[in-house]
């Protein structure tokens, strides 16, 4: 492992969850929009992640690394592949008020839950916080070790 490769798995991890949490900003947003540019209620959005540089399972990493060396997969972090509706059916929300309503007085609404979202969001900044102590924790291990080298 390279002297920056630390502080650079935690800046990849500090994108992903950075483009998360501006998913669910948008979700929360759009919790109420009946009808987006394509005449039908706003969709969920999910953010997909892989990681990078190696393909490999977590033991198996373990074990490559606990084998001093041998292994030649590179850390790489993760990286978001793609940004996805969510399939999940919307809701129908008895309203015969709404000018949305059909013959039914049923409104269809996005297949957003505020609830799950504020969980989500709860979850993208404790990673986020996460990602920024080990940053700061590989940059103090770096100037400690610079340190020594004097």
């Amino acid at each position: 492992m390279g002297l920056f490769d630390a502080i650079s798995i935690a800046g990849s991890g500090l994108t992903a969850q950075r483009v998360r949490m501006d998913v669910t900003a948008e979700n929360l947003a759009n919790a109420d929009t009946t009808k987006g540019t394509n005449g039908q209620p706003y969709q969920r959005q999910e953010v997909v992640l892989e990681p990078v540089g190696s393909s490999e399972s977590f033991s198996g990493a373990l074990s490559g690394a606990l084998a001093q060396g041998q292994s030649e997969a590179k850390p790489g972090g993760v990286q978001v592949t793609g940004i996805v509706a969510d399939k999940t059916p919307d809701q129908l929300v008895y309203d015969p008020g709404n000018p949305e309503a059909n013959a039914q007085g049923y409104v269809r609404m996005p297949n957003v839950s505020t609830v799950t979202e504020m969980t989500d969001l709860i979850s993208e900044q404790q990673s986020y916080q996460s990602d920024v102590t080990a940053m700061q924790t590989s940059k103090s291990m770096f100037s400690s070790m610079l340190g020594i080298l004097k």
